[in-house]
Parts: C-alpha cells; sequence; structure tokens
C-alpha cells in the first residue's frame, strides 16, 4: 500500500467545496479526490454537490465510508494523485491505523463548537482532537494548519 500516490490528506469539515475545488486541487495537482467520510458516502445529495466542485476543478471524486477507504485506497492505479479529503483527525487516524501511507495532514477548518477551543481562526479543538493531532505526529506525519495554499503555514 506505500506506493499510493497521497499528494495529500486535508481535514476539513465541509468536506469538498469551492475553496478546495478551486485551490487546493490546483496547488497539489490532484486528479482524483477521495472523501473517507461515513456520513457523505451515504448521502446522494451531499455528492451531487460535491462532484460539481471536482468536476470543475478537473478531478474525479470517490466516495468511500472510512472502513471500506481503508480497504480499498491501496488498489488506486498509479496514474491517481489523491487528494484525500476527511471530516476529523480521528478519521485520519482511522485510516492510519488500516495501514493508509499518510505523510501530510493539511487542517482546513474545523468549526467551532461547545467546549472546543481555537488552534486558529478556523480550527477548534477539543482533547479528543488534540490526541489524535498528537498520535498523527506520533507516526511522523507531519501535521500543519493552512486555510488555503496562499495562507502562511502552521507547523502543529
Amino acid at each position: 500500500m506505500d506506493d499510493i500516490n497521497i499528494v495529500l490528506t486535508r481535514i476539513d469539515n465541509r468536506l469538498v467545496h469551492g475553496q478546495v475545488g478551486v485551490s487546493w486541487c490546483k496547488a497539489v495537482g490532484t486528479n482524483m479526490i477521495v472523501v473517507a467520510d461515513d456520513i457523505a458516502a451515504k448521502d446522494t445529495l451531499q455528492q451531487q454537490l460535491m462532484e460539481m466542485t471536482a468536476v470543475s476543478s478537473g478531478s474525479y471524486i470517490r466516495f468511500f465510508t472510512v472502513d471500506y477507504c481503508g480497504e480499498i485506497i491501496g488498489q488506486a492505479g498509479p496514474d491517481f494523485r489523491i487528494f484525500l479529503i476527511c471530516r476529523t483527525p480521528a478519521v485520519v487516524c482511522r485510516l492510519v491505523e488500516a495501514g493508509v501511507p499518510i505523510k501530510d495532514v493539511n487542517i482546513g477548518n474545523m468549526h467551532f463548537e461547545q467546549g472546543k477551543r481555537p488552534l486558529s481562526k478556523k480550527v477548534y479543538v477539543d482533547d479528543n482532537d488534540e490526541a489524535d493531532i498528537r498520535f498523527l505526529k506520533s507516526k511522523g506525519i507531519r501535521v500543519f494548519i493552512q486555510d488555503v495554499p496562499t495562507d502562511e503555514i502552521i507547523n502543529l
């Protein structure tokens, strides 16, 4: 599974939206967006909206439950430059534990919720999120906050 070409993994609780399609797809040179999310994998309306964004960026898009993504992503052909999108750090941890070779994790947006505190103007975390980020870093994964590719990188 180590030969999968995952160009970037992004945590964004909005998943795929205009910013991802316009800015990030071009910046990372992807041709395949993979959304690993149990809710989106079953919601055809969400999929249709995200697919419009992907198509406009020139990328294919696939929606998988987190467990299925961990099982199937290793079958991606060598021509795919995968941009992996997840809703939370916990999802990325599950994929890493399933053996998905993730090297870099960009945190773009994690909305404020009760009990969460700011790491940046668009990233709010609780103790579980911070533990998940520490886990990722302990695996040698680079974790950083960057809303859009032109923003300054905040390494965690």
